[in-house]
């Protein structure tokens, strides 16, 4: 069968800064939290790689943009560091990071690849953490004046612009689950760090339509559906519901209604932990939702009514509402722990299509991270990444469903250009279609996936 996508379909690439540029003699960039934490813990990242050996985006920019044209790209998303533009969070501008990333959009457009710029990607500035990070209201406005010179440097010619991705991350990582830097556990803070997030995105929503720059601005989600064990169960299908309002309805019903999930306002007066929300900060809210949403799909949520009693702290959780289910029989990412489950991305779609005004969108991180992906090397030295490509093709013939059913998905980003870092992870498992030979000056050879991704952009679809 022939799947063909809606013209001018944007196919490429999602990636970061603190994954993929490094850290450079003379660059003049400050630490983030990430740098921070490296040089504090070393032993909590895989093979004690860290954020200062990434794929040395910083030096091999012109490289990388020629391997994207090689691989079908028409559009690639990356993200502005904050640390390393205003490397002390406010302040001075970096005139080192204004020449770098000119010269990466340049280059993009140069090239036919349209730029989209995110502005967070989990790497907040260490002297922002120094008093608070997002638990503090200055760290908000701080974000809004690093965003205001983003928009003002780069705006004339980067036309996508999102203001956080995955926000929800920094408030698992950091205050729940400690994942991330600082690696607390504390519901209330993880509240108002979400809710600073979200205002702090409306505001710069505001900031960029005020200044007429003619694009579009919005946020990236990473949605994980809810999936109760047994929809024919009252208690079941409450959990799902829960586990839903925190994870995903937190940002996705702010970012585009403009409002908070009542049930979730509701469960978190019952616990206690409402944030401190100040005068006209409901209404910067309401009144600046996004133009586009980025959606990351990876694996769904299977939940079920609560069983277990075990307490994962002793305060309140979001995990008291519920408790995660293994499903019998499921497809499973050996490497990752991840199921794979492709019909949960029409799922979303159909979703954001029925529920919140079919809002433009794009798949905008969907991938597959493999271990030890060098046993796939064949005689020609190349990958032969098979999996890879059954992974996207399952998942984009869902896609085309959605579409063929209404759908306003207007593109597809794959997780990730190269093989990048990420995080505590560093380069355990392997996303890219494109290889990175780290023990050998980073030397880049495009995978099996990235020819077939070529093909793919080429014929704006695919045969299955």
């Amino acid at each position: 069968m022939q799947y063909t996508f809606p013209e001018n379909f944007w196919w490429g690439t999602a990636a970061s800064g603190p994954q993929t540029e490094g850290v450079f003699e003379g660059d003049n960039k400050g630490d983030s939290i990430w740098d921070y934490w490296y040089k504090e813990s070393p032993e909590l990242f895989f093979n004690q790689v860290g954020p200062e050996k990434t794929s040395v985006f910083y030096e091999k920019f012109q490289e990388d943009i020629q391997l994207m044209k090689e691989t079908g790209h028409t559009t690639f998303r990356t993200s502005i560091q904050w640390s390393r533009l205003i490397p002390n969070g406010t302040g001075e501008v970096n005139q080192t990071a204004v020449n770098f990333y000119n010269e990466v959009i340049d280059e993009l457009i140069a090239n036919d690849i349209e730029p989209f710029i995110n502005l967070y990607h989990f790497d907040m500035p260490m002297k922002m953490q120094e008093k608070g990070g997002w638990e503090s209201r200055e760290t908000v406005e701080a974000y809004v004046a690093f965003a205001k010179v983003c928009f003002e440097l780069f705006g004339d010619r980067v036309k996508k612009w999102f203001t956080h991705n995955e926000p929800i991350v920094p408030v698992e990582g950091g205050y729940l689950y400690q994942f991330h830097y600082p690696a607390i556990v504390d519901m209330k803070k993880a509240v108002q760090v979400a809710f600073h997030e979200i205002l702090a995105s409306a505001k710069a929503i505001n900031v960029y339509h005020e200044m007429n720059l003619g694009g579009e601005i919005g946020i990236i989600l990473n949605l994980t559906p809810s999936y109760p064990r047994d929809e024919n169960n009252p208690e079941d299908v409450k959990a799902a519901k829960a586990a839903d309002a925190f994870f995903n309805r937190s940002f996705l019903d702010t970012a585009v209604k403009g409002e908070f999930p009542s049930d979730l306002v509701e469960i978190l007066s019952e616990i206690d932990v409402l944030p401190i929300i100040e005068e006209g900060d409901l209404e910067t809210i309401k009144e600046n939702t996004v133009d586009l949403l980025g959606v990351n799909y990876y694996q769904p949520r299977r939940i079920k009514a609560k069983e277990s009693t075990t307490k994962l702290a002793e305060g309140p959780m979001p995990d008291d509402f519920f408790d995660n289910y293994e499903m019998p029989g499921r497809k499973m990412n050996p490497y990752r722990g991840w199921e794979i489950y492709e019909k949960g991305v029409y799922d979303i779609l159909k979703n954001l299509r029925e529920n919140y005004g079919n809002i433009k969108c794009y798949i905008s991180e969907n991938g597959m991270g493999v271990e030890g992906e060098e046993r796939y090397v064949n005689d020609q030295g190349i990958i032969e990444d098979d999996y890879r490509i059954e992974f996207v093709q399952d998942h984009l013939k869902y896609v085309h469903q959605a579409i063929q059913e209404g759908s306003n998905v207007r593109g597809y980003h794959m997780w990730t250009c190269m093989d990048n870092w990420s995080w505590t992870n560093a380069y355990k498992n392997r996303y890219g279609l494109i290889a990175v030979d780290l023990d050998n000056n980073h030397k880049r050879t495009i995978k099996k996936s990235g020819r077939w991704f070529n093909e793919l952009a080429k014929n704006n679809g695919f045969e299955a």
